[in-house]
């Protein structure tokens, strides 16, 4: 292995590119590949960086079969990281669901009496307000927030400081009545309506959920469903067969 490759490889993954070392498994040609690079001397045809750059899609390094014969493709991610804003009932529920799917869960909610180690153990807490807190965790390309609270002075300033992340999902918590009143706060915050419309709300797959855990499970199915590509990705709203106000 190149260490210069190598290097790169981890310089880009702890700025959170997705980034993949090609290797020949004959020759032990390298590459190092992201969606905007193919450096090394590595002989790859359009059509198999486009299997590379799949493999990095699909976060999962293996061995694959290119015109030139077997590569192994080692993939490095930042880690999937989940914000959830407000320390209640369904976040109990979503908390260790996104940990098992291999996020790291952050729960923000400036109310200590919610937010304590004996209702989330084992998860990193914060007692900041969102709008201070967000800013230094800095969301990226892997970080979703799901906003909970239901209180509008704690969701509010949440949404508006990871719309202006590259989170690639921004989830909250309301029936659809709520919802919209959602969406004339933030455009009157000043919100691109473009912006706006990158949040899931209602929040969660629409499968019908009414339990906390029910909807823990349509929210982390509606995260993975964005975050894979799935074909449910959009089909938000739980609450539209559980409630209609």
């Amino acid at each position: 292995m190149k260490l210069e490759l190598l290097d790169r490889a981890l310089a880009l993954s702890a700025a959170a590119v997705p980034v993949a070392l090609a290797t020949d498994l004959a020759s032990a040609r390298q590459s190092l590949v992201t969606a905007a690079l193919c450096d090394g001397d590595l002989d790859v045809s359009p059509a198999d960086l486009a299997r590379i750059r799949a493999a990095i899609d699909s976060d999962r390094s293996g061995t694959i079969e290119l015109s030139s014969g077997a590569v192994f493709v080692e993939v490095w991610s930042a880690p999937l990281r989940l914000f959830i804003i407000g320390a209640v009932h369904i976040a109990q529920s979503l908390a260790p669901l996104a940990t098992s799917a291999g996020y790291r869960v952050t729960i923000i909610d400036p109310r200590g009496a919610f937010a304590t180690h004996e209702r989330f153990a084992g998860v990193e807490l914060i007692h900041d307000w969102p709008d201070d807190a967000i800013p230094t965790l800095k969301p990226d390309r892997r970080t979703a927030l799901v906003a909970l609270s239901h209180d509008p002075k704690i969701d509010d300033p949440a949404l508006i400081a990871a719309l202006a992340s590259e989170a690639f999902y921004v989830g909250a918590l309301g029936s659809r009545r709520s919802h919209a009143s959602r969406r004339d706060r933030l455009a009157a915050a000043g919100i691109s309506p473009a912006a706006i419309d990158r949040v899931h709300g209602p929040v969660g797959l629409a499968i019908g959920a009414q339990s906390p855990v029910e909807i823990g499970i349509a929210v982390m199915a509606e995260i993975t469903a964005i975050l894979r590509g799935g074909a449910l990705a959009g089909h938000s709203g739980w609450y539209q067969t559980a409630r209609a106000d």
